[in-house]
């Protein structure tokens, strides 16, 4: 898309500071990091979420992200990993092309797990909710 910002990355219209690069998927630092190392990693084919993308897309994006974090781990050589993406707004997603995180965790950081992202259980047991999937 042509406002996209991500794809204007992948068409070199825009410049980034490439960690890892393959024919599908692009992994650069992030310019407003959160951690020393912060990488995302996009895919090269237009697609707000990964519902976009078919199942080979989204195989690839997973062995760039595998790439990316080996690589990360050469070079900054921190003690730990997050690895995710925010899905919609409602899930935090601001730029609307599918891109993952990569943070880079060092001990001592101040950051958190997963679970520090919401904490609300709802109302229903997961006895409840676990009949909605039968």
């Amino acid at each position: 898309m042509a406002d996209c910002p991500f794809c204007r990355i992948v068409n070199g219209e825009i410049p980034c500071h490439k960690i890892y690069e393959d024919k599908s998927s692009l992994a650069f630092l992030d310019i407003k990091p959160h951690a020393p190392g912060h990488t995302v990693v996009i895919p090269k084919v237009h697609g707000d979420t990964v519902f976009d993308l078919n199942e080979q897309q989204n195989k690839e994006i997973m062995v760039t992200v595998l790439q990316t974090m080996r690589r990360i781990q050469e070079v900054l050589h921190p003690d730990g990993f997050n690895v995710g993406w925010n899905h919609h707004p409602a899930g935090g997603q601001v730029v609307a092309h599918l891109h993952l995180h990569i943070f880079p965790r060092y001990q001592g950081d101040g950051g958190g797990s997963m679970h520090s992202i919401i904490r609300n259980p709802g109302n229903s047991s997961v006895n409840e909710v676990a009949r909605l999937f039968l």
